[in-house]
């Protein structure tokens, strides 16, 4: 492992990853294929998000994200 990595800027490229996918265009595609690459950028698009509003730990070289997927209360958006 890099001395240098910062668990809280691998944490801010995933939150660019998830803008990028979000604001990507439609390529020029149709039919089932269509489907399918809107259906990936959405996959794409929940991975990436989630890693970005992890709370990451690095200690004594182990990683731990921490990613609260418990549903928000009414009126908390």
């Amino acid at each position: 492992m890099p001395a240098a990595f910062d668990p809280n800027e691998m944490v801010l490229r995933f939150q660019q990853r998830a803008e990028a996918v979000r604001t990507r265009g439609m390529p020029p595609i149709e039919g089932p294929e269509r489907v399918r690459f809107r259906e990936q950028a959405q996959r794409d698009f929940t991975d990436f998000a989630m890693i970005g509003d992890a709370e990451v730990e690095l200690v004594d070289g182990i990683l731990t994200l921490r990613i609260d997927l418990r549903p928000k209360p009414a009126g908390d958006e």
